[in-house]
């Protein structure tokens, strides 16, 4: 007897039949795959606007090196002074004798002064109102300090050539007999309206005091609120929690600010100008007026400048593009340093 082959009684499969309202796999697949193709070209999208961003920030910074570089040749080339240590600046004689000497020691000076009075005051500020203050009283604080970030540099200069000027003789005399023996604050005419590197060095702490507040406030209250309450639960105090958890947590923060207030410092213009009684002259002593810094310079000379006067101060202004370049790629590289910080090993 011949037995029936497996195929003839084994039925064949029943066609898959999608209930009403449901969509078939096959649909499904394709709707997902149509949705994943606009995703991955939105991403694409992004990612080459992105990265396009990017390549035109690039292209317009060595836009102006190469602007800065060529115009600074020419004038270096008809310099007949040494550019890194002449004092005099006269670059519209004929022919020119220009040095940087004086505008990078007061540039330098003045940041110096302005840091170490502003860094400490902004991050006491920015611990008040991260973790002492009640919130009825940090929230008008914060609304302050965001105000004074806002306020125009000349409206600074103004205020710190009427106001700030005159009110610090007092403070100059004082230095002068008490700290004289330092040099650094040895005034050499008492009588002299203070309109000194020191008093600009002031001027710009006020001003870069809310910038570096406001940052370093908003990175302490990014500190992992688990951080805290371990250091409570071990016993620890108040300053005990900020010097363990938040400041450690907040140190690349800190610097941050600190460099985007040293930027400012380094640039300012108008304020200075306002303030300091500039002069080709060099001089040890703070307290005594004479100087210059680089902004200042080319705000004060640009309009009396001849063709060869502007290609000097251009030079100049090289000179503080690339300070500016250093200071910022040395801050990368101490945050660098410290980004592997969780706040965990504290």
């Amino acid at each position: 007897m011949d037995t029936p082959s497996r195929s003839e009684h084994t039925p064949s499969p029943p066609d898959l039949v999608t209930p009403p309202g449901l969509t078939s796999p096959q649909t499904g697949l394709a709707a997902a795959s149509a949705a994943s193709g606009r995703a991955r070209l939105g991403d694409r999208l992004f990612a080459g606007a992105s990265k396009g961003s990017g390549i035109l920030l690039l292209v317009i910074m060595a836009a102006i090196a190469v602007f800065l570089t060529v115009r600074a040749t020419v004038a270096i080339s008809a310099n007949e002074g040494n550019f890194l240590t002449t004092f005099e600046w006269n670059a519209n004689a004929n022919p020119p004798v220009f040095g940087i000497a004086v505008l990078a020691y007061g540039t330098v000076v003045s940041s110096i002064i302005a840091m170490a009075i502003a860094v400490p005051v902004a991050v006491g500020i920015a611990l008040f109102v991260s973790h002492y203050a009640p919130r009825r009283l940090a929230q008008p604080i914060a609304f302050v300090i965001d105000l004074l970030a806002a306020v125009p540099s000349i409206i600074y200069g103004l205020w710190g050539a009427l106001f700030l000027v005159p009110h610090l003789t007092g403070l100059n005399l004082w230095l002068d007999e008490y700290l004289g023996w330092t040099v650094i604050f040895d005034k050499t005419n008492p009588t002299a309206t203070p309109r000194s590197l020191f008093t600009v060095g002031i001027l710009l702490a006020i001003m870069i005091l809310p910038i570096i507040t406001n940052v370093t406030r908003e990175v302490f209250l990014q500190v992992p609120r688990a951080h805290e309450e371990a250091a409570l639960a071990l016993g620890a105090t108040r300053w005990e929690v900020i010097r363990m958890s938040v400041l450690p947590f907040g140190r690349s923060g800190i610097i941050s600010a600190s460099m985007l207030g040293l930027g400012r410092a380094l640039g300012e213009t108008m304020a200075v100008a306002t303030v300091l009684s500039a002069s080709p002259v060099l001089t040890a002593h703070l307290l005594d007026a004479g100087g210059g810094t680089f902004a200042q310079n080319i705000a004060s000379a640009f309009k009396e400048a001849n063709d060869m006067g502007r290609d000097a101060l251009i030079a100049s202004g090289l000179v503080l593009f690339v300070i500016t370049l250093l200071v910022n790629g040395a801050a990368r590289l101490i945050i660098a340093r410290h980004k592997e910080y969780s706040g965990a090993n504290a």
